[in-house]
């Protein structure tokens, strides 16, 4: 990522200096779903915003890079590899420790020597340098059925493309890169601190060693928006927010850099009378009376269609049985969840005398309190 003084991050993402991860994720997700250029086909602000969100949450998502930018107030490649390289309290250049340098070289232009470094003077002459492109998320919903499973789902997106005009180099059709004179197209330039010599990326060509003439369409990126379908395949036994990756499905590179991976969000829709728990389903089933108190074979819905179950007689109302081999299938296992069914007691309206009589007489030789048990009541 280019360094890029003029932005805060924090800022664009509406999040504090101290958010944690899941806040910026969450922040980042509403903001990217508000403004993205499906949501607002045409709004090129609304495009630019989008960018600049997209931008934000790939330094501020990266443990490393939101180092180097709340370090530094920026952040760049070429500080990354710096850091990676230094002695702890400065950057290290080549074995030497800038913070010391400061010390010793008064009257040293360290301005031009820290842009130099970091490349903020070469990126803002519209040099651009190959890098991966930002990865994405979407949020899809799918059936209960589905999930269960399994199926493909097309998904229409936008994301950045490699430029067709340029072919994803970021030159204009038909012109290489030229060498850089300022350099000699080593990317390398001398730079002076008081008495000292260094070599530093060079501020005009943002160390390619090139000079490009930038292609129009994609104003030298290699890159530009533009509509995708995709098709997802939903694994059978997906869960409720389950997280599908599809390495390299993402935003194209900058320059021809690797693509970003594309992440899908999965909202599982409800059932009419199946609940999930886990892998496991759960369902409350309807009996009749004489079905509780004689015993009997009922027909039970499950995912795979209906299947006997056994009710003992004297079944009482909220037994749960279990039938095993019945849920959903674990994709890691290809072990199977069971099924759970709750018996729920259903009283019939007794319309006719006669019926009624049979009850009382019933009563009469049952004269069992079940409100026994609740001490006298």
């Amino acid at each position: 990522m280019a360094a890029n003084r003029s932005k805060d991050y924090y800022a664009t993402l509406r999040v504090p200096r101290n958010a944690k991860a899941d806040a910026i994720r969450t922040a980042y997700r509403h903001m990217a779903r508000k403004l993205h250029p499906d949501v607002n086909p045409g709004d090129k602000a609304a495009e630019e915003r989008f960018k600049d969100v997209q931008e934000a949450y790939d330094i501020l998502s990266d443990e490393e890079k939101r180092g180097i930018y709340d370090r530094y107030g920026f952040y760049s490649e070429q500080a990354r590899q710096q850091a990676a390289g230094g002695q702890g309290h400065g950057f290290g250049f080549d074995g030497f420790d800038f913070s010391d340098l400061g010390r010793q070289a008064a009257g040293a232009n360290f301005g031009d020597l820290f842009e130099g470094m970091f490349g903020g003077r070469g990126r803002g002459r519209g040099q651009a340098t190959r890098r991966q492109g930002e990865d994405l998320e979407y949020e899809m919903e799918i059936g209960f059925d589905e999930a269960i499973r399994g199926t493909t789902e097309r998904l229409k997106i936008s994301r950045q493309v490699p430029c067709t005009p340029c072919s994803g180099t970021g030159n204009a059709k038909g012109e290489p890169p030229g060498v850089c004179r300022a350099c000699g197209g080593s990317g390398q330039s001398q730079r002076m601190a008081g008495n000292m010599r260094f070599s530093v990326p060079c501020p005009e060509c943002g160390q390619t060693g090139q000079v490009r003439t930038p292609c129009a369409p994609c104003a030298g990126e290699g890159r530009a928006l533009a509509a995708n379908t995709i098709d997802v395949r939903i694994p059978p036994g997906t869960r409720e927010n389950a997280r599908l990756r599809l390495q390299g499905k993402g935003n194209a590179g900058i320059l021809g850099g690797p693509a970003g991976d594309l992440y899908i969000l999965v909202h599982v829709g409800s059932h009419p009378f199946f609940e999930r728990d886990n892998f496991d389903i759960r369902i409350e089933v309807p009996i009749t009376p004489a079905e509780a108190v004689l015993g009997a074979k009922i027909e039970v819905p499950t995912i795979d269609g209906a299947a006997l179950m056994r009710i003992p007689p004297a079944t009482s109302s909220g037994k749960t049985f279990r039938m095993r081999g019945r849920g959903v299938i674990d994709p890691r296992s290809d072990k199977r969840g069971d099924q759970f069914v709750r018996i729920s007691i259903v009283v019939p309206k007794v319309p006719d005398e006669s019926t009624k009589d049979l009850m009382r007489r019933y009563a009469e030789r049952n004269p069992e309190n079940p409100r026994d048990s609740l001490g006298g009541v």
